[in-house]
Parts: C-alpha cells; sequence; structure tokens
C-alpha cells in the first residue's frame, strides 16, 4: 500500500494504539498544502472512500465533537445535528481545532486527543474491512479495521454522508 518505508516518530495517536495492543500499518506520504484525502489515497494507492477524514466540530453551545467521514463525501451538517441531536453543528475554526484536539488541522487523529470528546462516525465506515486514517501528524496515515472506532473510541455511528 505504501510506497515509502519510513518510520515516523511516536504520536500521541500511535501511543495510544500502542498501550491498547493494537496492531495498525503506518502509511507515509508527501503532504500536500490542501490536498486532502485525494491526495494521500493518490500517493498511497488506497481508494478515498476507505481514507476517513477526521474533522473536529461544534455544536451551538460551541462543545467540540469529531465527525469521522469517508474521504470521498461530504458531513451533511444539517442531518447530523439532527441525530446527534442538536440545533446546529458547524466546523470548528483550524485554531480552535488545534486546540481541542491537541494536533495540526491535516494531521488530526481521533486518538489521543488533548480534549476528550464525544466521536460520531459515519456508519458505512464500519462496513469496511480496513481503514486509513490520520496518525496524528501530517503525511501520516495508519490502517486499523474500523470496529476499532467503536471498541476504542466508544464512536457512535450517524448516517451524515453526502457525495462532493
Amino acid at each position: 500500500m505504501s510506497k515509502k518505508t519510513v518510520h515516523v516518530s511516536e504520536t500521541p495517536a500511535t501511543q495510544l494504539l500502542r498501550q491498547h495492543k493494537i496492531a495498525f500499518t503506518e502509511h507515509v506520504y508527501d503532504y500536500v498544502e490542501h490536498g486532502g484525502t485525494a491526495e494521500s489515497s493518490r500517493q498511497l494507492g488506497v481508494a478515498e472512500h476507505e481514507v476517513v477524514k477526521t474533522l473536529v466540530m461544534q455544536d451551538e453551545k460551541a462543545q467540540p465533537l469529531i465527525v469521522l467521514m469517508h474521504g470521498d463525501r461530504q458531513v451533511s451538517l444539517k442531518e447530523l445535528a439532527r441525530q446527534i441531536p442538536s440545533k446546529k453543528v458547524e466546523p470548528c475554526r483550524p485554531e480552535v481545532a488545534q486546540r481541542h484536539s491537541g494536533y495540526m488541522v491535516g494531521g488530526t487523529s481521533p486518538f489521543g486527543t488533548r480534549k476528550t470528546m464525544p466521536v460520531f462516525v459515519e456508519a458505512s465506515i464500519l462496513e469496511l474491512p480496513r481503514i486509513c486514517i490520520n496518525g496524528g501528524r501530517r503525511g501520516f496515515l495508519v490502517g486499523i479495521p474500523p470496529k476499532l472506532l467503536l471498541d476504542l473510541l466508544a464512536a457512535r455511528p450517524v448516517h451524515c454522508a453526502s457525495a462532493e
């Protein structure tokens, strides 16, 4: 899958995975500003649908939450708000997201965040055999079975995907 065999130093995400004795694969790629999941999937030769993005959002009370979404899909904010339930959900500004997660935008992992936040996962992600998700650094994904999102993060499945 990965064309590089570069070792990436520990991140809070990989520390948490190792602490829980979870096997994962490391996938390093050349980070491209605003390249997103299209760029990582292209470089790694992985379907963009299997690359999961970690989005830090907030509700109407400015309470942070994490949404895990397929790389080739967008979050329907209205549908997400209806399901969680909340009056309104919106993306956090990059500096606010970084403050909540402890990660730079573009390198946000749902594992090992600075603040404990509720995690919501697009339900169809859980049907995939394996996913690649950010490992806590720009240009670094980890491959895991999606069931770990439920086991380790207590992620709540939602149906809020819309086409890009």
